[in-house]
């Protein structure tokens, strides 16, 4: 049997007895919308999903030059995508078309149907992640415009923002479009103000701060409930893997997170060892899938939103946020993972963001067009992003530490890059020294061995090197191991910060109620699937937890 295509998945037409069935789950009668209404604007909010009972509704883009329509759907068809149940705002405009009746469903009742119908649900769900599919793969979107130079910091941090929080943008590149200088008369701006961000006509921000940029172009949700069940602070697998087990099993669930969802795993271009998924799927895939799934279940997602401090009192846990009103809960877990640690070579931190790089993702790859590039790293992060840049990139040199690469990495990795005539593994070498003007030019490199130097012409050095857990802003009550990882566990029983009669959970560290799962756990094996069913794991003991408050 052949399988549907992308268009009739996003696409689908309910019938009589499917729309019936949502009439029934929620009680909802039909409303007249005249011809010309505008049903759903961009940029709107908490924005409501309709089902078309007679007469159509258009779907217009307005981000480009000029407005144009998408689609149009007819009797039994529905609009919306993934922005219903994310919180986004709206990207396209709906219009009614003729004397239209549609039935009006709010976001909450739209989650009801998910959750009570699962036939409708796979076909809702379905439509709506093709339909996002669709847009991103069409070269006619815009989307939001953010015009910059490849060798500016700011740019880039602009664009890694947007493309991590799966914001539709085009970028308008200073040194290489022929429209930039149109474009900024337009909009009435000068290169020294750039990047700036804008939407069809109109200039929305100039050198805009990450919360600045969340919070215009509508990332950002604030969090509204008092008390919590579960809080969890950080969005990579473990993090969304316990939002979704807690938020659809009852639990009041928030989740913290300080960029963008999907940590390390968010910005891996190829995993092909996750169970489920024998051709392999991106981070961005994985995360997009978790993110809606949490949603669905009625997680709330708070990006970005930095946790700053964490006190206890009176059996509860209070978390501090940069810039916001602390929020409590009964339960909490620490989810922050790792990040990659800078290179010790002369010159790092002044090319970060204009060459050197701790993601390989297609915003980083299109910078690499055929030059050479270096990878530093000999885990399974450094191998993916290895094999993608072999894509763009004229050469890769793979650079590691030691003697072996089957030593951090799996074999499928080390097959495919031994596969690949344009990687060249460079043992026993790091990085010494970077140089350049304005942007990363060349870096020398020396083998530790011989303790001969090379220089190699490069625009992108991408580091992969040991991992940092993000523990700096956890109280001593929450014990480390000497590298800063999260200890768990039963042995905590006899730290002098537990106070509980019973010992520690398996995955509870030293203060009752709290407990932590993924990379920045002392112990995990940092890879995707165990993240994600620590995560999982986790729920199981937070109910435990309430079970003896």
């Amino acid at each position: 049997m052949a399988e549907p295509n992308l268009h009739s998945v996003a696409f689908p037409t309910l019938d009589d007895a499917q729309i019936a069935q949502v009439s029934d789950c929620i009680q909802v009668a039909p409303k007249h919308f005249p011809d010309g209404e505008h049903i759903i604007s961009v940029g709107e909010r908490s924005i409501n999903f309709f089902i078309v009972k007679s007469g159509a509704v258009d779907i217009i883009d307005s981000s480009g030059d000029e407005p144009k329509v998408l689609a149009t759907h007819g009797p039994g068809q529905f609009t919306g995508d993934i922005s219903h149940l994310t919180g986004m705002p709206a990207i396209f405009t709906a219009i009614a078309r003729g004397d239209c009746e549609l039935y009006e469903i709010s976001q909450e009742a739209l989650r009801r149907v998910l959750n009570q119908c699962p036939t409708l649900s796979d076909i809702i769900l379905q439509a709506f992640i093709a339909r996002r599919q669709l847009v991103r793969e069409s070269p006619s979107f815009t989307g939001l415009r953010v015009i910059g130079s490849r060798y500016s910091p700011d740019t880039f941090r602009v664009r890694d923002f947007l493309a991590r929080n799966r914001v539709l943008f085009t970028w308008v590149d200073l040194e290489t479009d022929p429209q930039v200088d149109q474009l900024l008369k337009e909009f009435g701006v000068t290169e020294a103000d750039t990047p700036v961000v804008a939407c069809s006509h109109m200039l929305l921000l100039r050198n805009p701060s990450n919360q600045e940029l969340a919070d215009r172009v509508g990332v950002h949700q604030p969090l509204t409930s008092t008390v919590y069940d579960l809080l969890v602070v950080g969005a990579g697998p473990a993090g969304l893997g316990a939002a979704v087990y807690g938020a659809s099993e009852g639990l009041c669930t928030a989740v913290l997170e300080s960029l963008a969802p999907g940590g390390q795993a968010g910005s891996s271009m190829r995993i092909e060892n996750y169970l489920g998924f024998p051709t392999g799927l991106t981070g961005a895939e994985l995360t997009d899938r978790a993110t809606l799934q949490a949603n669905k279940f009625g997680a709330h997602l708070s990006i970005p939103t930095p946790a700053t401090r964490m006190t206890f009192e009176n059996g509860y846990t209070t978390v501090e946020l940069d810039g916001g009103e602390p929020i409590t809960t009964k339960c909490l877990l620490i989810a922050t993972g790792a990040q990659y640690r800078k290179l010790d070579a002369e010159g790092c931190e002044r090319f970060e963001g204009t060459g050197v790089y701790y993601a390989a993702t297609p915003a980083e790859g299109r910078l690499c067009r055929g030059c050479d590039v270096l990878v530093v790293g000999g885990g399974n992060s450094a191998g993916q992003a290895a094999v993608f840049l072999s894509g763009q990139a004229r050469k890769v040199l793979l650079l590691i530490r030691g003697d072996d690469l089957n030593k951090n990495m799996s074999s499928y990795l080390v097959k495919r890059i031994g596969q690949t005539a344009n990687i060249e593994l460079l043992c026993n070498t790091t990085v010494r020294r970077l140089e350049g003007n304005g942007h990363l030019q060349a870096a020398e490199i020396v083998d530790g061995k011989t303790r001969e130097s090379r220089r190699i012409e490069t625009p992108a050095v991408f580091s992969f090197i040991g991992a940092t857990p993000r523990t700096d802003w956890l109280p001593a009550e929450i014990e480390r191991d000497a590298k800063g990882f999260v200890r768990t566990g039963a042995a905590l029983a006899e730290s002098p910060y537990w106070t509980a009669a019973r010992a520690p959970f398996l995955l509870e560290t030293s203060r009752p109620g709290v407990f932590a799962a993924g990379d920045v756990r002392a112990g995990s094996s940092k890879r995707v699937a165990a993240a994600v069913g620590e995560g999982a794991m986790s729920v199981q003991f937070v109910h435990e937890y309430l079970r003896q408050m």
